[in-house]
């Protein structure tokens, strides 16, 4: 593989390495939570991590759409911060479901954001490509700078 070509994808990749790594630790939550011996705790439990593992993968193949679409339509090094940030409220989510569901619900609603972030980052990478293609204008530099520091804004409440 080119060089060029992997240091356009590489903290893609690592992001992308990591939410698996992820999913390794929420399915081997919910088998531990299977294996347990106490029937009446263990059909609670298992039910809470059950229904947040499903709803994490419900959510994992738009998730991995739109970072790897955000990070080569746009820019490489938002989109994974925004990724890392997904992972780390992702967590939050899972965690929270194990104590009360209301619990997960600022987990659920920060990634819901994220999820928004990177979608209008793909939105705006393939209208400046199009701008580009049929306009002859090239705005990437200045949609790059305002994604940078649109990505911290992230970390708002």
């Amino acid at each position: 593989m080119d060089a060029e070509v992997m240091d356009n994808i590489i903290l893609l990749v690592l992001v992308t390495l990591l939410s698996v790594v992820q999913n390794v630790f929420f399915a081997l939550k919910v088998e531990k939570e299977c294996t347990g011996l106490n029937s009446k705790q263990h059909s609670t439990a298992f039910e809470r991590l059950s229904c947040a593992n499903r709803n994490c993968m419900d959510t994992y193949p738009t998730f991995l759409a739109v970072l790897w679409c955000a990070g080569i339509c746009l820019s490489q090094a938002p989109a994974a911060f925004a990724g890392i940030l997904y992972l780390v409220v992702r967590q939050k989510y899972f965690v929270g479901y194990m104590g009360q569901t209301c619990q997960s619900t600022p987990g659920f609603l920060f990634g819901k954001r994220i999820l928004f972030f990177l979608s209008l980052m793909c939105i705006v990478g393939i209208i400046n490509h199009l701008m580009l293609t049929y306009g002859s204008s090239d705005y990437k530099e200045y949609i790059q700078t305002i994604t940078k520091a649109a990505s911290t804004l992230l970390l708002l409440p």
